[in-house]
């Protein structure tokens, strides 16, 4: 299985694409997606997203993920639930004909509605980026955000935070296989893997902290703090990104539009 959140080597038309085009490519639907309350304008969302990373050959990769967008969707409707009665009344998230407990939590219209407004937010939001940071270089991102005059602490710790996450997926995975090795037996179901957690986050997180030092270690080596920016490559923007850029605009427009005569 690819690590989570790390660049993947393909042609397609994601990488082919200037990193600010991918950013405001990010912002447009990550806006759209905040603003709307649509459900069918939300889906219709999503389905471009997984259209666009099918076209630029990078659906495995988006979809690889999708089992814990799942799973992180069904906690959000479950949530609101809980949270957000309101509506019609459809029935009881705890059936009446259990003893004590039994008819308590309504589940509501209101409730559902607004957990799947919820779950198509996350979604749009997580492929969107997704689609961006597996089809850049890391480099890369890094010399956008210094174009954008973000402050390059923050471009440091943004990079750091988004390196160590494969990077602690890969270490986790090696960590696990060696317990395995050794005879570690959790056992299986639900039960087995809260026991297999311990083993393996315990020299997982003291692996990351000695990481860590190296890494401080390094960066005052190549003389981060002298401020000095050398870059291997230059980017400059393309027929191409002008053209998606001005798709991207008219869509912005269209979104605009949509709004104004309240159609969505």
């Amino acid at each position: 299985m690819a690590e989570i959140l790390a660049y993947v080597h393909k042609k397609g038309l994601f990488h082919n694409l200037h990193p600010f085009t991918k950013i405001l490519f990010i912002l447009l639907f990550g806006t759209m997606a905040i603003l709307s309350t649509n459900i069918v304008f939300l889906s219709v969302l999503i389905v471009v997203i997984l259209f666009l990373a099918y076209c630029a050959n990078l659906g495995p990769e988006v979809m690889q993920q999708f089992r814990l967008i799942v799973i992180m969707s069904v906690v959000l409707i479950g949530i609101t639930i809980i949270t957000m009665p309101g509506g019609e009344n459809l029935g009881y998230l705890i059936p009446a004909i259990i003893p004590v407990i039994g008819g308590n939590i309504q589940v509501t219209t209101g409730a559902i509605d607004f957990g799947i407004v919820l779950t198509l937010r996350f979604m749009i939001l997580i492929c969107a980026f997704q689609l961006f940071v597996i089809s850049t270089q890391p480099r890369d991102i890094v010399h956008t955000m210094e174009r954008m005059r973000i402050p390059i602490d923050y471009t440091l710790m943004f990079l750091i935070a988004l390196r160590f996450i494969p990077t602690l997926q890969i270490e986790g995975k090696r960590i696990h296989e060696a317990q395995l090795a050794r005879g570690f037996n959790p056992g299986s179901g639900f039960i087995g893997k809260i026991k297999s957690v311990a083993p393996i986050v315990i020299p997982l997180v003291s692996n990351a902290l000695a990481r860590a030092n190296v890494l401080g270690l390094t960066i005052d080596i190549r003389g981060y703090r002298t401020q000095i920016r050398t870059r291997l490559r230059e980017f400059s923007f393309k027929k191409r990104d002008y053209f998606t850029v001005g798709l991207l605009v008219i869509a912005g427009c269209g979104y605009i539009f949509l709004i104004i005569h309240q159609i969505i």
